[in-house]
């Protein structure tokens, strides 16, 4: 083989290997691994509640939880949970079984009953929206649900506000009004 195929080769390999590297993603796990995690690893904990049929909800995974600067604070600070708020699944969480007794399966992924969990933990002024990421303590003490699409430079301060414990000590107005001067 000349040089000049070995130099491609190399280049390739070195363009892919470092394409894949920095396509890094939130690494997702379901609430029950959440739970056991943090028997070893106490952390904070972030559910995206979304739906299938939600646009905004698709655009927030798209968009949002694909920015590398998102994916490395999560994967260092949080767990991180993707529910459907809609979905049949049944769930154990903290001792309470949890479930969607109006899940109709016929439905497909159009709209559907909403799960008893996505009750429990979603709603904001008695009211569920999609997408409502939810963040809990390390003792799974819920500290905020936010509604709505949110892009990267949305959420960051969110995410540092609670994962760097600054809710311990400033109001989120005081806290992202020093982040924005």
């Amino acid at each position: 083989m000349n040089w000049y195929k070995r130099i491609a080769y190399l280049m390739f390999f070195l363009v892919t290997t470092n394409s894949f590297a920095q396509h890094e993603t939130i690494q997702w796990m379901s609430i029950e691994e959440v739970q056991e995690a943090m028997k070893n690893e106490p952390r904070k904990v972030m559910i995206d509640v979304y739906t299938q049929w939600c646009g905004p909800c698709k655009m927030m995974m798209k968009n949002t939880f694909t920015d590398q600067d998102v994916i490395n604070y999560v994967n260092e600070n949080y767990y991180a949970v993707k529910f459907d708020a809609e979905g049949q699944e049944s769930i154990t969480f903290l001792g309470t079984a949890y479930s969607n007794p109006q899940y109709d399966p016929s439905r497909g992924t159009g709209r559907n009953g909403t799960h008893e969990f996505t009750m429990a933990i979603a709603p904001v002024n008695g009211r569920i929206a999609y997408p409502t990421v939810v963040y809990m303590d390390e003792n799974f003490t819920i500290l905020s649900p936010v509604q709505g699409y949110l892009q990267p430079n949305q959420i960051l301060p969110i995410l540092h506000y609670f994962g760097d414990n600054a809710y311990l000590d400033q109001s989120w107005s005081d806290y992202s009004s020093l982040i924005q001067n």
